[in-house]
C-alpha cells in the first residue's frame, strides 16, 4: 500500500510540473531507430497463483484432535509400552483373540461402512511382496512429511521383522500406499484412490467422500483376484491434522489391518485392535497375531476349521504352554 501511494504523489508531480510550464515549446526526445515488432504468438506469463493457506476447518480439526490426543492420556490411554504384567494372557486367549481379529470383519466386504453380522470368515492376507510408498497432501507441512516418512520407514521394517513377509518401501512398483491427507485434501482422496485401483467398488470410494471426524484414519485392502483373500493391493489414509501419538498409533493399526489382522474385539488385550484406546501402538500380544497370520502354513482363504488347528499349535509355541 505505501509503495501505490508513493507512484500516486509522483504523478502528481509530473502534472504540476507541466501546467507551469504551459507557454513552452515541448519537444519530445526522437530517435531515428524503428522499434522492433512484437513477436507473433507472445504470450505474456499466467500470473502466479497465490498459496494455498489452510482452512478453519483444518485448523479447528488439528485442535479438536489435539484435545482428544491429551484426553486420552489424562486417562492412563495410548500406552507405548506394549503390554507388561498387568496384562498378561494365554495361547488361548490368543487363539480367540486371533479367530476374532482376522477371521471375522468389521464391516461387510463391499458394502462400505455397513457393519458386518460377526461371523468367522476366511484368512486374508498377502501372498506377493508389500511395496510401500507415502504420499501428502499439498498442505502438509515439510518437516511432518520427513517426520511421517521415517515413522511409516521404521514401521515397516518392524512388520517384515515380525512376519517374515517380504516388506519394503518401494515408490516405484507400490501396492500398499499410505496417505496423509488433511481436511483441504479431501476432495483429491476419491479421485486418487480410482487412480491406483480403477475398479474400485464404488460403496468402497463414498466412504472417503465425507468422512467424518470421529474416524481418524481407515484401510481398505483389495483382493488380487475377484471375490478372493489374497490381497493385492492396499490404500490407508491419515489424517494429517492429528497430533504425533495420534498420527503414529493410526499407522501402526491401520497398516497391521491392511496385512490381514482387520477386524477389532473388546476382548482383546493388550492390543491396538480394540476400541478402548488403551494402547496406541503395536503390542507383543499384537506381533504374535502377526506371526500367526503370517505362519507358512496358514494359506489365503482358509476357513475357522482348517486354520485353527495350526494357529492353536503355533500359539501353544509362542506362550510356552500357557492356557
Amino acid at each position: 500500500m505505501r509503495a501505490r501511494w508513493r507512484h500516486i504523489g509522483l504523478a502528481f508531480g509530473l502534472l504540476a510540473g507541466l501546467a507551469a510550464c504551459d507557454d513552452q515549446t515541448l519537444a519530445p526526445r526522437q530517435t531515428d531507430v524503428p522499434p522492433s515488432a512484437r513477436p507473433e504468438g507472445l504470450i505474456p506469463p499466467e500470473p502466479e497463483a497465490p498459496p494455498r493457506r489452510r482452512s478453519l476447518a483444518s485448523r479447528d480439526l488439528e485442535t479438536y484432535y489435539a484435545s482428544v490426543q491429551a484426553d486420552l492420556l489424562a486417562q492412563g490411554l495410548l500406552r507405548t509400552d506394549g503390554g507388561g504384567p498387568d496384562t498378561p494372557f494365554t495361547d488361548t486367549m490368543l487363539l480367540r483373540n486371533f479367530e476374532r481379529i482376522a477371521l471375522a470383519e468389521e464391516y461387510e466386504r463391499g458394502a462400505g461402512l455397513r457393519p458386518s453380522r460377526g461371523e468367522l470368515g476366511r484368512i486374508k492376507k498377502w501372498t506377493k511382496p508389500v511395496r510401500v510408498a507415502v504420499e501428502f497432501g499439498e498442505l502438509v507441512p515439510e518437516e511432518q512429511r520427513v517426520k511421517d516418512s521415517n515413522m511409516v520407514s521404521q514401521y515397516v521394517s518392524r512388520l517384515a521383522g515380525i512376519s517374515g513377509h517380504p516388506i519394503a518401501m518401494d515408490g516405484s512398483d507400490t501396492n500398499f500406499h499410505v496417505l496423509f491427507m488433511s481436511e483441504d485434501d479431501k476432495a483429491e482422496i476419491a479421485p486418487r484412490i480410482r487412480a491406483l485401483v480403477p475398479d474400485v467398488n464404488p460403496a468402497s470410494l463414498r466412504i472417503f467422500e465425507n468422512l467424518p471426524r470421529s474416524i481418524h484414519c481407515l484401510v481398505i485392502a483389495f483382493s488380487e483376484t475377484p471375490g478372493g483373500y489374497d490381497y493385492g493391493e492396499a490404500i490407508a489414509v491419515i489424517r494429517s491434522e492429528h497430533p504425533d501419538l495420534l498420527r503414529r498409533s493410526c499407522i501402526h493399526e491401520e497398516m497391521a489391518q491392511g496385512l490381514g489382522l482387520g477386524n477389532d474385539s473388546p476382548q482383546a488385550r493388550p492390543s491396538i485392535f480394540n476400541d478402548d484406546d488403551e494402547f496406541a501402538l503395536l503390542t507383543t500380544h499384537d506381533e504374535m497375531l502377526l506371526k500367526l497370520l503370517y505362519d507358512p502354513r496358514v494359506k489365503a482363504g482358509m476357513d475357522a476349521d482348517e486354520v485353527r488347528p495350526i494357529v492353536a499349535a503355533r500359539a501353544a509355541e509362542l506362550l510356552g504352554g500357557s492356557s
